[in-house]
């Protein structure tokens, strides 16, 4: 992959946010060009992509998606990356769960991937969470949370207990295998630029388009990207002193992390998750309160590297109807509103800001979403062996 370098960096506090690349070439084979004649670009050759791939599982939420689309998603993950699906499907009147698994194992017959599926809601997992005192992702009946950032976590559970060094993610209701395909290089791609062990890569589409009367019009960001990154930046320069739009993938669904930073954070449930990503590093590492954590001030030390690397494909997902994409936005803009670095200026601002986008956003409306806590805080190794005894939906293909 060829792709620019990044023409400018933010710093807020140890989190170097890197603007958007943009590709060049897709696929740069096996050729190394001089420094000098490629000073404006980095090229990453098949081979250190390759590389990276056999360290990293990619996770795919899934929950009643439409089994064609995720064969699609499946079809476009290179084949040297761990699949992890999680799925937090139905289970009745139709078994929406067995219908998928029924599904990989017939793909898998075809290639022989290296794939773990597991149920959100199975009971042995939300009892080795009970039992291990992990508490914050169980809702009040003792079960795993049906949301996002639930499956998210166990994803990075899953992905350190078979060693991997990179997880990523991919929405399920991607209706476009090459752009799958893009996403994933460009994670690897990010993580070979890295400083810090401390990484995460975020997708910026290059469009996601719309069918109107006038045939596609592809837009540049979704509606609720457009509000949350507003926010996000708004509340990097309220400590900067510095305007700045360096933020443009506050809903990227499609992003990935190094496990050691994975394992760091803390997860918003619902909607929250992705933009919460952002916050929390920024609470975590931008010294704007202490760091909660030994941990936490190695990676201070470090550095956080966040790259945003603007896709080829275009994004093409499955629309969920208006009362969905409300719901998107007062998760994301609650992980905003409700941070403890969200100084009041921004919370009398944010309201006015879902206005101007066309959003009838009332300040009591916006949810403070439930907070997961680190992964690192599980003994991995008692995690490792229970979830392999007490589980009831957790399946190995090769």
């Amino acid at each position: 992959m060829i792709l620019e370098l990044a023409r400018r960096m933010e710093h807020f506090g140890s989190v170097r946010f890197y603007d958007v690349q943009r590709v060049y070439e897709l696929d740069s084979g096996m050729r190394k060009f001089p420094t000098k004649a490629r000073e404006a670009v980095a090229t990453i050759s098949s081979e250190d992509i390759e590389k990276i791939n056999q360290k990293m599982a990619i996770v795919v939420p899934v929950k009643d998606e439409r089994l064609r689309l995720l064969e699609g998603v499946l079809s476009g993950i290179p084949h040297d990356c761990h699949v992890i699906v999680v799925s937090g499907s139905r289970r009745s009147p139709v078994d929406r769960f067995m219908m998928e698994v029924q599904l990989l194992k017939r793909f898998n017959h075809f290639v022989g991937d290296e794939i773990l599926i597991i149920h959100q809601q199975d009971p042995g997992l939300s009892e080795t969470f009970r039992s291990a005192g992990f508490d914050s992702i169980l809702n009040k009946t003792g079960s795993i949370r049906s949301g996002k950032a639930e499956a998210m976590v166990i994803g990075v559970l899953l992905a350190k207990m078979l060693g991997k060094e990179y997880v990523g993610f991919i929405d399920a209701d991607n209706y476009l295998p090459g752009a799958v395909h893009e996403y994933v290089e460009i994670y690897a791609a990010g993580f070979s630029q890295a400083e810090s062990p401390f990484s995460m890569v975020r997708v910026s589409w290059v469009h996601k388009p719309k069918i109107t009367e006038n045939g596609l019009f592809f837009a540049k960001f979704g509606r609720v990207s457009a509000v949350s990154n507003e926010c996000l930046n708004l509340l990097m320069s309220s400590y900067t002193g510095f305007e700045t739009d360096v933020i443009k993938t506050a809903n990227s669904g499609e992003h990935a992390m190094s496990i050691k930073l994975a394992e760091l954070l803390y997860y918003a449930s619902g909607f929250a998750a992705e933009t919460y990503e952002i916050v929390n590093l920024m609470e975590q590492f931008g010294g704007v309160i202490p760091a909660p954590s030994q941990a936490t001030s190695q990676a201070a030390s470090l550095g956080v590297d966040v790259f945003q690397i603007e896709s080829r494909n275009p994004h093409l997902h499955e629309e969920k109807g208006e009362s969905h994409i409300k719901e998107m936005l007062l998760s994301s803009i609650g992980a905003i509103y409700h941070s403890q670095i969200c100084p009041p200026q921004l919370k009398d601002n944010i309201v006015s800001i879902c206005t101007r986008h066309g959003f009838k956003v009332k300040e009591e409306e916006i949810p403070c979403p439930a907070k997961i806590r680190p992964p690192c805080e599980l003994d991995m190794n008692k995690f490792a062996v229970e979830v392999q005894k007490n589980s009831q939906t957790l399946i190995e293909l090769k």
